[in-house]
């Protein structure tokens, strides 16, 4: 029997061992991670859940993975998940189970980086306020009621997620998690302490017990045996601070963020595609794209401050979850090159050999056999021609061939063969009708009972724990009859130091100006002349946030509001300083307190016609209407261009924080070549910063849908439209040198690869239209970009018919780009491109 027993003992032993074994796995050495023991090359690409909405989830994921991408990279975002202590939220936008399993439905990987510090340009970092005011607190530091809250939220996160099997080992999508969020230079900064809470954070990471690797990216100094990481524009030179982990890329910035008043930023996909080759021919085996999809800051969620609610970051697929071309598809071509080397990627270090001065090849010669190179030009300005392999190759400036073969160029980061697509802002032929409007009265201060009093300026964070951007302080001064100013009218002047980031200021219920600060200075001072008037002279100054910090040491004890300070100068007496008088409280605006930008509170009070308000600019003012929502399922934006400041709700749900701020900067034109920065490549200047907001289909009815926004300074609402964005224009320019791809058989490790050979210009409109004009070809000498095309020295007079022939009816066609397809070769022994620019129209039933 006990023999017997035995057996059976052993047997149960052998199958729980085999079944550990069938289980996946994630490891990583020096050249790459491993999943179910094989070395990947892994392409990545952010999509923050919350900056979309769940209905937007899966297109955006199936575009990711279309484009080319393996993993998909989320923040994990704390203040939206616990906004209060103890109560959580999973729902909606913030349903992180949702969005992962959709990841797995795709068959895709993720990248967990739960923080839960993100900085993200989000409020406060991520972090939610409540946090700030737990006794003893000191964020990100060797702190224990920091480290405390910090465990509890990453254990609440990890529980959820292994219950839902959602880590790679029990089945599901998660390959990596990472721990803290750039925290090498403040780990430096704060000395023992902060080398202390890194290796802390690293050891409670592991407790978790995952199953996955984890990460610290910018930090030199993660301990074993999480995997450090890069961040930033570049990442070639980036080495891990041990020789046995993998060298990977956590945020490969595809443009960058917009802060109101600035200009925006857009990155030459050449100069992207340029730098991940880079980091791939050094030995990388990751690449995250910072964003892939920036999508919306909906509600108060933008944090830096002065972030705009558009996070577009330039990405392939843009805000609204459109395909941005040709970044998405030259992007994608450089994919696949990548992928077809992946065999000697992963199995061989480079050998690297110089070209020329400038020029070099990296060469992977793996033990299976076979070879692949990545040819690369660092010279900025000319283009050159080089000797490898017995054979000679032209290369652009500043730019890489990828070759899987050692032969036969697949890639080159600085041909973009794709076609260019025009978005638009179309009318939507959805009238926002009957606009009326509620004037938020700054007297009715007076008769409020759930103000607040004290002597001196008080803290706004403090007040109203981000529950709202509204802050108002209140103070009244008496003026003596006899002053001077009233016989010689030279007005005594008001500045208020202000430590927030903007502030309108009312004199007897008179708006006399505003004051706002920027990122880069958040404080400022207003300072005005102001007409008092004899006896009581009320004084109302409404403090505004634009989101809070989200990087910085400590950025949990900075300070916002009026913290003075608050004084009149040209009186008899000489300065009079109200910073220290008996000031009035009021926490948010009134129309808040009542719920008016919902359906059930719009009730709760008169409205009157919008065009007293439009005429009289009042500041102040709420504004709703009603529309229907528009045929089609095209994207929707509300234009804005006619609104001042403020905040803006469809249906009760928040569009975000809108404002009219005109663009500064040099918006001078942008050469792909060069090492690129945010100011190198302007576009916007003079200009809105933001004219257009987003609005998610998903939250719209069929009819009658709810529009209200407060606006703080002025503006006129009946100017205010719903658009659609529209691909009408799509434009494509393939010179004799771009090839399209047929396959061929690499003798030494038979896989499949590319190679070019008749190149040929693709157009295509989105499925819901189809080309109905070409509006410009020409095959020759043609110059210009996109909308601006013109006709060269050489052309074939045949261009045009030729592509309406094969595309106008069609939603895409391709055209090869040869003499014969011509006529004729209208100019010989000269290098010729096809220009073609078209337009895209909806079908029609």
């Amino acid at each position: 029997m006990k023999t017997l027993l035995f057996f059976w003992v052993l047997m149960l032993m052998l199958v729980l061992n085999n079944t550990n074994l069938m289980q996946c796995s994630v490891s990583y050495d020096k050249k790459a991670l491993s999943i179910n023991g094989q070395r990947r090359i892994l392409i990545s690409g952010s999509i923050h859940y919350p900056r979309s909405t769940p209905d937007m989830w899966e297109d955006l994921i199936m575009k990711a993975k279309d484009g080319g991408v393996d993993v998909i990279d989320t923040y994990v975002f704390w203040n939206g998940h616990e906004p209060s202590p103890g109560n959580f939220n999973f729902e909606g936008r913030y349903d992180l189970v949702r969005f992962l399993k959709i990841v797995q439905k795709a068959g895709l990987y993720a990248h967990l980086r739960l923080g839960p510090y993100v900085c993200a340009e989000w409020n406060f970092g991520g972090f939610p306020v409540w946090l700030k005011y737990v006794p003893g607190i000191s964020f990100r530091t060797d702190n224990e009621p920091f480290k405390m809250a910090m465990q509890g939220f990453t254990e609440k996160i990890v529980n959820l997620l292994k219950g839902h099997d959602l880590f790679e080992p029990q089945g599901g999508p998660i390959i990596l998690s990472q721990v803290e969020n750039e925290y090498g230079k403040l780990r430096m900064k704060l000395g023992q302490e902060g080398y202390n809470y890194m290796n802390w954070a690293a050891h409670m990471a592991l407790s978790t017990q995952t199953g996955v690797p984890w990460t610290m990216c910018k930090d030199d100094k993660t301990p074993d045996p999480l995997i450090n990481t890069c961040n930033g524009f570049y990442c070639h030179q980036f080495t891990p601070n041990k020789p046995y982990k993998p060298k990977l890329w956590t945020e490969a910035w595809s443009g960058w963020f917009t802060e109101f008043g600035g200009s925006k930023t857009q990155r030459p996909v050449q100069d992207l595609a340029f730098a991940v080759a880079r980091f791939i021919q050094t030995g990388g085996s990751f690449v995250n794209y910072y964003m892939y999809h920036g999508g919306t800051n909906f509600g108060r969620t933008a944090g830096g401050p002065f972030i705009t609610t558009s996070y577009d970051y330039d990405a392939p697929l843009d805000e609204y979850g459109l395909i941005r071309q040709p970044k998405y598809g030259h992007l994608k071509q450089l994919h696949k090159a990548i992928k077809l080397c992946e065999p000697a990627l992963i199995s061989a270090d480079p050998i690297v050999t110089q070209l020329g001065d400038r020029q070099q090849a990296h060469v992977f010669y793996p033990e299976s056999g076979g070879c692949a190179a990545f040819l690369s030009n660092y010279d900025t300005d000319s283009g050159v021609r080089v000797l490898f392999n017995n054979k000679h190759y032209s290369l652009p400036p500043w730019s890489i061939s990828i070759l899987p073969d050692c032969r036969n160029v697949v890639f080159n980061t600085a041909k973009v063969g794709e076609q260019t697509s025009h978005m638009e802002m179309l009318p939507s032929n959805s009238q926002i009708l009957s606009w009326e409007s509620y004037n938020e009265d700054v007297s009715a201060l007076d008769n409020d009972g759930s103000t607040i009093t004290a002597v001196g300026l008080l803290e706004q964070l403090n007040l109203t724990r981000d529950r709202t951007d509204y802050l108002w302080y209140k103070t009244s001064v008496d003026i003596n009859p006899s002053e001077s100013f009233f016989s010689n009218g030279e007005l005594p002047t008001l500045i208020v130091g202000s430590a927030g980031h903007a502030v309108h200021v009312f004199v007897n219920g008179q708006l006399i100006g505003s004051g706002f600060g920027g990122r880069k200075s958040r404080r400022f001072t207003f300072s005005q002349k102001v007409n008092l008037q004899q006896g009581t002279n009320k004084i109302a100054l409404l403090s505004i946030s634009v989101g809070l910090q989200n990087v910085g040491g400590h950025f949990e004890s900075w300070n916002t509001g009026i913290l003075g300070p608050v004084v009149l100068h040209g009186l008899d007496q000489g300065k009079l300083d109200l910073s220290w008088e008996r000031w009035t409280y009021q926490i948010g605006l009134m129309g808040e307190t009542m719920n008016l930008a919902t359906p059930s509170g719009i009730s709760m009070v008169e409205w009157m016609d919008s065009k007293i308000a439009v005429r009289e600019q009042q500041p102040l003012m709420w504004h709703k209407a009603y529309f229907d929502a528009p045929q089609g399922n095209e994207p929707l934006a509300l234009d804005m261009e006619s609104m001042g400041k403020g905040q803006v709700w469809i249906n009760g749900e928040s569009i975000g924080r809108y404002w009219t701020n005109y663009a500064t900067g040099e918006c001078k034109g942008c050469s792909y070549t060069g090492r690129f920065e945010p100011p190198k490549c302007q576009v916007g200047c003079g200009k809105p910063t933001q004219r257009w907001y987003h609005v998610p289909r998903s939250w719209l009815k069929p009819s009658r849908n709810l529009i209200v926004l407060f606006e703080e300074i002025g503006g006129d609402p009946t100017k205010i439209s719903l658009v659609k964005r529209s691909m009408n224009t799509i434009c494509a320019q393939v010179s004799e040198t771009h090839r399209t791809i047929k396959s061929f058989q690499v003798e030494s490790y038979g896989d499949t690869v590319q190679e070019f050979y008749i190149p040929k210009v693709h157009l295509q409109c989105a499925p819901n239209q189809r080309i109905s004009a070409i509006t410009f070809a020409s095959f020759g000498t043609p110059v210009g970009t996109c909308g601006s095309f013109e006709k060269g020295d050489c052309h074939a007079s045949t261009s045009s018919a030729v592509l309406e022939k094969k595309c106008v009816g069609k939603q895409s066609c391709a055209v090869t780009v040869t003499n014969r397809n011509f006529g004729r070769d209208p100019c010989p022994n000269v290098l010729k491109q096809l220009s073609v620019q078209a337009l895209c129209a909806s079908i029609t039933n």
